[in-house]
């Protein structure tokens, strides 16, 4: 990281250009829609839009997946744009979009995942209990199925799923990061931890072969960024799964010259398994989300995959 506390948290500032969702109290456990989780945590207030399913009333012990937004971002603009709650409502589980924290009540608000990003980081910001307090004020309100609470996020919110897994994965099943890095030294647990990971080789912001990232939209400021290669491999490392991958299927999109190939990790310990979704083409973006949103700066948008999907057909896979 460099000059980590003078970062001017735009990384991903398209994401307060996205406008906010309104949403009630959760004082109805039950009732399907968007609500607001309020709660002080470290003297900090601290909050998170939950959507929940249409056929939540119809059953028991839904699964939780926590969608952390990117750093700039905040927990209605990753709702509104990784289209999470379209399959939330289909598969039913409850989707949890926190919020970060910043200078700012409710923008440009940023994760502190290890040595990212910006206000979070500079301020020691625990947002591992945060997130683990907000796991449990939602299971007072909600009959959750604690074995199954997965993770995944965007750029910042990539790296701090990595965080949870990397250092409470007993409270996580399986995670799913997007377009982001783990930038925390080690993985403390020994635990063995399902991972899927979706990067492309040619985003301009979280560089896939590490180093400094290009400076920050206005500013001088630059973030480094780990090898994806290396990052992989010390997953599938950590997990004890086979050092040579099975390439599971490959996508190609012509009219976008863009390309999708999963890599599997198999025969890992605890039955654990470790997938990469490799793209090329594609820029620093959320495949099969909202498309073409400030190209410009993020790259090229895709859909040839449906990363939604794809993480959910992992998550469904795991349980504690």
């Amino acid at each position: 990281m460099v000059n980590v506390g003078r970062i001017l948290p735009l990384f991903l500032a398209f994401f307060s250009l996205l406008g906010l969702a309104s949403a009630g109290d959760l004082s109805a456990p039950f009732s399907p829609g968007d609500h607001t989780i309020n709660l002080t945590y470290g003297e900090r207030e601290r909050s998170a839009l939950i959507h929940v399913p249409p056929r939540a009333p119809e059953q028991q012990h839904l699964p939780v997946v926590f969608n952390f937004h990117g750093g700039g971002g905040h927990a209605a603009n990753q709702q509104q744009y990784s289209l999470m709650d379209q399959l939330a409502d289909r598969e039913t589980f409850i989707a949890v979009y926190p919020n970060g924290t910043g200078r700012l009540e409710q923008r440009l608000l940023t994760w502190n995942a290890g040595t990212c990003c910006a206000y979070a980081t500079l301020n020691n910001v625990d947002d591992v209990g945060f997130t683990i307090a907000l796991l449990k004020r939602l299971e007072e309100l909600i009959p959750i199925d604690r074995r199954r609470v997965y993770a995944t996020g965007m750029s910042n919110g990539a790296m701090m799923a990595y965080r949870l897994a990397a250092e409470v994965p007993q409270y996580f099943a399986a995670i799913a990061p997007v377009a982001g890095g783990m930038v925390v030294a080690k993985i403390q647990s020994s635990k063995a931890l399902p991972v899927m990971h979706f990067h492309s080789v040619d985003d301009p912001r979280a560089l896939y072969h590490g180093g400094l990232g290009t400076p920050f939209p206005l500013t001088n400021n630059r973030v480094f960024h780990p090898d994806i290669d290396q990052m992989i491999a010390k997953w599938v490392d950590h997990d004890g799964c086979s050092k040579e991958a099975k390439i599971a299927s490959r996508l190609v999109d012509e009219r976008r010259a863009q390309t999708a190939t999963r890599f599997v990790y198999g025969s890992c310990r605890k039955n654990a398994e470790v997938v990469f979704w490799k793209l090329t083409g594609a820029g620093h973006v959320w495949p099969g989300g909202k498309q073409q949103v400030m190209e410009r700066i993020l790259g090229p948008s895709t859909d040839i995959i449906d990363a939604n999907r794809e993480m959910w057909h992992f998550f469904s896979r795991f349980t504690l």
